[in-house]
């Protein structure tokens, strides 16, 4: 079974956590990038001009990949990683679930947040991910330990 952790992050944190739970699971990593990245202002979600204000204010928005070269089709389980936005994923993570087929393939989400829950973002990755099984994700610290991260697999 190949497994593989996918991830976007746009400021390091999920990047992290990404990394120790690639360690944990033995997967390959792939990073999640938009065509043209986030910049420092993009980010800032009291700015109601602010890319990332606008583009999670569009429930339809899709940025913009970087590349399609993400190894979805070798993988089984793909545990896919973002930072909370908005009380949802990202909107890049719609574009990435909408590049590739998902079908038969198993989708564990992982995210971090300063405190906010997933809320929509569960039923919106599992109706985005046609023909997967999307398991109930799980809001991790970025500094989230390896065997901490290993105990949460056993439970999948």
């Amino acid at each position: 079974m190949k497994t593989l952790v996918a991830w976007f992050s746009a400021t390091g944190s999920t990047a992290k956590l990404a990394k120790t739970l690639a360690s944990a699971a033995g997967a390959e990593l792939y990073e999640i990038r938009p065509a043209v990245p986030y910049e420092r202002r993009d980010l800032k979600w009291m700015d109601k001009k602010s890319r990332t204000t606008l583009e999670m204010a569009d429930p339809n928005c899709r940025p913009e990949l970087a590349d399609r070269d993400a190894p979805v089709a070798e993988a089984e389980t793909i545990f896919l990683g973002f930072p909370i936005w908005w009380y949802r994923e990202p909107s890049i993570i719609d574009s990435f679930l909408e590049a590739y087929d998902f079908s038969g393939k198993t989708i564990v989400p992982f995210y971090t947040s300063g405190g906010s829950r997933l809320g929509e973002g569960q039923e919106r990755i599992e109706k985005l991910a046609v023909g997967a099984k999307v398991l109930p994700g799980r809001r991790f610290p970025a500094g989230a330990g390896e065997e901490e991260l290993k105990s949460w697999i056993e439970t999948l």
